[in-house]
């Protein structure tokens, strides 16, 4: 193929794998627009879980679907006998746990799984942190963080040898099997305000970076497709040298 004096002529294996590559560079970078669309919501959303009145939690509450991160407060005793430690959780670098300890609501035989915060894994993962709470009546505020069935799972879970139980993830079927009555279906985030917890910091990206990375990410990906495009054409566009067939 000719432009004049310059001819386009890509031989048909180089070509396969640029648009291969090219296919997947752009994939990337959409990908990475897209996870920092869904971070933006996600930030929208707790914003916007603040400007809510409190809910009252009670036996009753079947889904928390348009309730993610409104504030919420139940009455009852926590079951500071049967806590589980959500494992391989970070703040500021360090390792450590999230105390999850079930709330028995008062009235019922329903409980509600309160995040306590966060605490070091401590010298040693053979001995398990104390994270003891007495069972006296009380009033617990937060915020409503709703329970994933999907996610990537790093391991099954390992049979429970006594409590505290060390868990992997949040499974509220396998968690309520644990202990023998119903959970409400989510974890209730506890206010930094609020006594007996441990670190708490909460906001939905405090696991991972904000969306403005993601653009970085994505901008660097359509850049590199960008430039294997340019490299592709440097090589196969040829400038013909013009001949002069006439005699001298």
């Amino acid at each position: 193929m000719r432009f004049g004096s310059v001819e386009f002529r890509p031989a048909w294996r180089p070509t396969l794998i640029t648009l291969v590559v090219f296919g997947i560079l752009l994939s990337l970078g959409f990908w990475q627009l897209d996870r920092a669309a869904q971070k933006r919501a996600l930030l929208t959303e707790y914003q916007a879980g603040s400007h809510h009145a409190l809910l009252r939690l009670d036996a009753n509450l079947r889904s928390v679907q348009g309730l993610e991160y409104q504030p919420a407060g139940a009455s009852g005793r926590y079951d500071g006998a049967h806590q589980f430690l959500l494992d391989n959780r970070t703040h500021d670098g360090q390792v450590g746990y999230e105390v999850l300890t079930p709330l028995k609501l008062a009235g019922a035989a329903v409980g509600v799984l309160v995040n306590r915060g966060w605490i070091p894994l401590g010298g040693s993962r053979d001995r398990l942190p104390e994270v003891t709470v007495d069972g006296a009546p009380r009033e617990v505020r937060g915020r409503i963080r709703g329970v994933s069935t999907k996610g990537f799972r790093l391991g099954e879970e390992t049979p429970r040898r006594g409590w505290p139980y060390r868990v992997l993830r949040v499974d509220l079927a396998h968690l309520s099997a644990q202990l023998g009555y119903r959970l409400l279906p989510m974890v209730l985030l506890l206010d930094p305000d609020q006594p007996d917890g441990y670190v708490r910091q909460w906001h939905p990206l405090r696991q991972t970076f904000g969306p403005e990375r993601n653009v970085g990410y994505a901008v660097q990906w359509f850049a590199l497709a960008a430039t294997l495009v340019v490299i592709y054409l440097a090589v196969n566009l040829k400038k013909q040298e013009e001949h002069d067939d006439s005699s001298p």
